[in-house]
């Protein structure tokens, strides 16, 4: 059920549209209405986490929804090559290691970093697509980055920075909180996350 709404709930997100729990009721928990709480929890954290967007509820006594880039961020993470996933919560990630490492981030200990979330340079992954193209480029040109080669490095060697959106829009405290999370719990904690079932999910919504 959480995939399920997961993928519907994504499908919203992309067409920037509000949603109801009473929509949600309709489409994804018909005959499990009970459940709704704990469902709607653990997809938003999922939501959160993995995806970086937030499910926030804008009238409580219509309970009605709307999906946002997480942390203030204005960056909605969805690429304009037909990408179906937004990729907010790895420029998160990014973020928060950059802050981990004492604000300059050398290249390695980035890419270890994301190795560890099984994402290679030149490799395409599932939810973020190609990351060597996010994170020295897309996101560099949005100004949440900066990645310049280190003073002096021969043979070169670079390093990531926050960029100037990056300390408009959210905080370092902000991050780490959200890293931190992250890191206890990463999508290995959501079984049910795959490529199959959450695509399938949005395809259907």
């Amino acid at each position: 059920m959480m995939a399920e709404l997961m993928g519907f709930l994504l499908h919203k997100y992309r067409t920037k549209q509000p949603t109801s729990k009473e929509e949600m009721l309709n489409a994804v928990l018909r005959d499990d209405q009970d459940h709704f709480p704990v469902v709607l929890s653990q997809a938003s954290e999922c939501l959160q986490l993995v995806f970086g967007v937030d499910v926030k509820e804008v009238d409580p006594r219509e309970h009605l929804y709307v999906l946002v880039p997480t942390l203030g961020l204005t960056y909605d993470g969805m690429q304009d090559d037909g990408q179906s996933m937004p990729n907010t919560g790895l420029l998160v990630i990014l973020l928060g290691v950059i802050v981990l490492e004492g604000d300059f981030a050398p290249e390695e200990a980035v890419w270890r970093a994301l190795s560890k979330m099984g994402l290679c340079a030149g490799r395409e992954h599932f939810i973020y697509g190609e990351p060597r193209e996010l994170i020295t480029n897309v996101w560099v040109q949005e100004g949440y980055v900066e990645y310049r080669q280190v003073a002096n490095s021969d043979p070169a060697r670079y390093e990531f920075l926050w960029g100037p959106r990056a300390y408009t829009e959210t905080s370092k405290l902000q991050v780490l909180e959200h890293f931190l999370r992250v890191n206890r719990r990463g999508p290995s904690s959501f079984p049910s996350l795959s490529e199959e079932r959450v695509s399938d999910e949005e395809e259907g919504a």
